[in-house]
């Protein structure tokens, strides 16, 4: 690998990324908002959109051969041997309800993996960040999953049961009755909780890559596991089922109730 593709500069460039998204959006949280519907019926902010430019102004000036896979202003480039794909506002209903439980997700692939992943949490000050190979880190502290390796033992999170279909909801109910706990809410930072062994499971649906991609870095270098529901790796043709765990024995347990 050459310097300027080390683990140390892409991880200053990713930090740089969270820096800037937080400026904006924070500069615009609790502040009357022009909410906007996209295609997908989701709403965007100016907040949204200004975050996502400043980010691609920085990979433009100090990484402009990699892909770039964005929620905000789209893809290019995804072919390339890097490619960092970014959610610059994570939780949007939760940004616009004056809620601090959202977040800028940052993953960077490198030949369709994931090596890097940022939940940056700008209200709460966190930032949740995990590297391959260099575990992962809240605030610069080292962060790991937990050791629960049964769903009866488990706490299970999800964003809102209307994320999912009738048949992922039965899936997701039948295995969330069996947990310990369950939980609703919490956007991205259901993530940050995994990888920071205070839940142990989060299951999802209908998501995009850049929900997913910058917590399963995160996840995978606490330790834990992420995958579809199938149990196959998640890149950027992933169909936006999402299994996290925090062990292999916890994650096949899930996996298996799930596809019951």
């Amino acid at each position: 690998m050459s310097s300027i593709d080390s683990s140390q500069e892409l991880l200053r460039i990713a930090h740089a990324l969270a820096d800037a998204a937080a400026v904006h959006s924070l500069r615009l949280f609790r502040t009357p908002l022009e909410v906007i519907a996209k295609a997908d019926e989701s709403p965007v902010t100016l907040a949204d959109r200004a975050a996502e430019t400043a980010m691609r102004e920085i990979l433009a000036a100090q990484r402009p051969g990699d892909g770039i896979y964005g929620e905000e202003h789209g893809a290019v480039g995804v072919e390339a041997a890097f490619v960092w794909v970014l959610d610059p506002i994570d939780g949007t209903r939760s940004f616009i309800t004056g809620s601090p439980l959202w977040g800028t997700l940052i993953g960077l692939l490198r030949g369709g993996r994931v090596e890097l992943g940022i939940v940056d949490m700008p209200v709460l000050g966190e930032r949740w960040v995990g590297q391959a190979g260099l575990g992962a880190h809240r605030n610069g502290r080292p962060v790991r999953v937990s050791a629960c390796a049964s769903v009866e033992a488990a706490r299970i999170f999800t964003t809102s049961p209307d994320i999912f279909g009738p048949a992922d909801w039965e899936a997701f109910d039948r295995l969330s009755r069996r947990c310990a706990m369950r939980r609703f809410g919490g956007d991205c930072y259901s993530y940050a909780q995994l990888a920071g062994g205070t839940i142990d499971l989060v299951v999802e649906s209908g998501l995009q890559p850049y929900d997913y991609l910058g917590p399963a870095g995160l996840i995978e270098a606490a330790g834990g596991v992420i995958t579809d529901w199938a149990g196959r790796p998640l890149g950027l043709d992933s169909d936006g089922r999402v299994v996290a765990a925090a062990t292999p024995a916890l994650h096949q347990q899930a996996l298996e109730i799930l596809n019951a």
